[in-house]
């Protein structure tokens, strides 16, 4: 029986695979261009909003994706998804300035977004409870072959002078994802009563992520502090909003932190704004101090990924009843990783960065999945849809708040021209380490988790 159910559910599982690669993918071959993208059509002062940008697109829909799902059906919102992705591909091939480029990223995170957290609300929805960590597990294997593929992919495209190769590649995939949805996924009707948007949370989120983002670009750092903090009490209004509304953004207890939603939110938030800093400039770093091909730079950075595969593959069987000690192990474990990798990245060997980085991405394979199993599991039967898109959407505002925020501190120390290797030496570790009290915010908000 168990042989037949696994056969009945690779298709689907397949499906998943192939839509966290887009993602996984995406991240490590783009952060392993960007070196040369700024260099060809300049740059390098937004290089944090290239992500952000990037991110906030992916916000948007992934925060809709719940809805979206109910309002066309979820095979029609995947593919949908997948098409939207590919044309954001296609801009960001075609730019021909750093303007473009973004707006191209911007269409991308849209669709990459929407394509991630619809394959979230898919593992709640196909596969029963007592194999989410395990699928979250087997799912976070792509996270290894995108280790592997991402940085040599996007270092042979840099080294052959054809950033825009890059891209070309995924409008392939998207195309190849959009066909593998309308045959792997069963057909279904949507509710568009039971999909509205909610408008108001949204426009709300946008502007508060916009704030944020606009934080990276200002020169003054008065006005950078500003718009930042303005964009915090946007967040905070939206969630408020939120929960005094019947058609949702994130579920209701998302604003709750005596909720076990509510603190897995708050630690998945935290802990990404606290390390996005070292994928959006660690190549660039690391291509300065070491003179390191963007080959090189782009597998250094992975090993992030590497620790976070090898440890979510080694704890997928862990049974429900040991959540908690995983879920504070994992917390402390990335805080212990990103203190090292503040150092390491700037000042430290390649080898020693590498490894601060790998230890620092296994704090993230340790907790990750049983986070999210608390916080989907802690919702209400009728928002686990919604919860389940939370999950991603939270770590996509995590990231944005987190590029922004590096963009901002960047120019800040100096590095709006380029990665000076003297500067870097000089004024690199405090570009990483600011952000590490978030990380201390997400080591509290677990271990409240983990207890419950």
């Amino acid at each position: 029986m168990r042989l037949t159910i696994d056969k009945a559910l690779a298709p689907r599982f397949a499906l998943l695979c192939l839509g966290i690669w887009l993602n996984a993918a995406d991240t490590l071959v783009t952060a392993t261009i960007m070196p040369s993208v700024a260099r060809e059509i300049g740059g390098y002062a937004y290089f944090g909003w290239s992500v952000a940008a990037y991110l906030t697109g992916s916000i948007v829909a992934g925060a809709c994706s719940g809805k979206l799902s109910l309002a066309l059906g979820l095979r029609q919102a995947t593919a949908f998804s997948g098409l939207v992705y590919a044309i954001g591909c296609a801009m960001s091939a075609l730019a021909p300035e750093f303007v473009t480029f973004i707006l191209g990223r911007l269409v991308q995170g849209l669709g990459a977004g929407a394509v991630v957290a619809l394959c979230y609300v898919a593992i709640t929805a196909l596969f029963p409870e007592r194999l989410w960590p395990r699928v979250y597990g087997a799912v976070a294997g792509v996270w290894g072959a995108a280790t592997l593929l991402g940085p040599t992919l996007g270092g042979l495209f840099a080294a052959a002078g054809f950033w825009r190769g890059a891209f070309w590649m995924f409008v392939a995939q998207a195309i190849i994802f959009i066909a593998a949805v309308m045959v792997m996924l069963p057909a279904d009707k949507g509710d568009a009563a039971r999909g509205r948007v909610p408008v108001p949370q949204l426009t709300v989120l946008v502007l508060a992520v916009s704030l944020i983002g606009a934080a990276g670009v200002v020169a003054s750092p008065r006005l950078a502090v500003g718009l930042a903090i303005g964009g915090a009490i946007g967040m905070a209004a939206m969630l408020a909003l939120n929960a005094k509304t019947h058609d949702r953004l994130l579920p209701k207890s998302a604003a709750d932190l005596s909720s076990a939603t509510g603190l897995g939110l708050l630690t998945i938030f935290s802990t990404e704004a606290a390390v996005i800093g070292f994928t959006v400039y660690g190549p660039a770093f690391i291509q300065a101090q070491h003179h390191a091909s963007p080959l090189l730079a782009g597998y250094v950075v992975g090993a992030i990924a590497a620790g976070w595969t090898l440890c979510a593959i080694l704890v997928g069987k862990v049974p429900a009843e040991r959540d908690g000690r995983f879920v504070r192990v994992g917390v402390v474990v990335i805080l212990l990783g990103a203190l090292a990798s503040a150092w390491a990245t700037p000042r430290g060997t390649l080898v020693e960065t590498a490894l601060a980085l790998a230890v620092m991405g296994a704090g993230f394979g340790l907790c990750h999945a049983f986070i999210a199993r608390r916080t989907i599991g802690g919702a209400p039967a009728d928002e686990q849809a919604v919860a389940s898109g939370a999950v991603p959407t939270s770590q996509l505002i995590g990231g944005a708040t987190g590029a922004a925020g590096a963009g901002a501190m960047a120019n800040l120390l100096g590095f709006s021209h380029g990665i000076d290797p003297t500067l870097a030496a000089d004024r690199g570790p405090l570009l990483f380490a600011a952000f590490l009290p978030l990380a201390v915010v997400g080591v509290l908000a677990a271990w409240r988790l983990g207890g419950r």
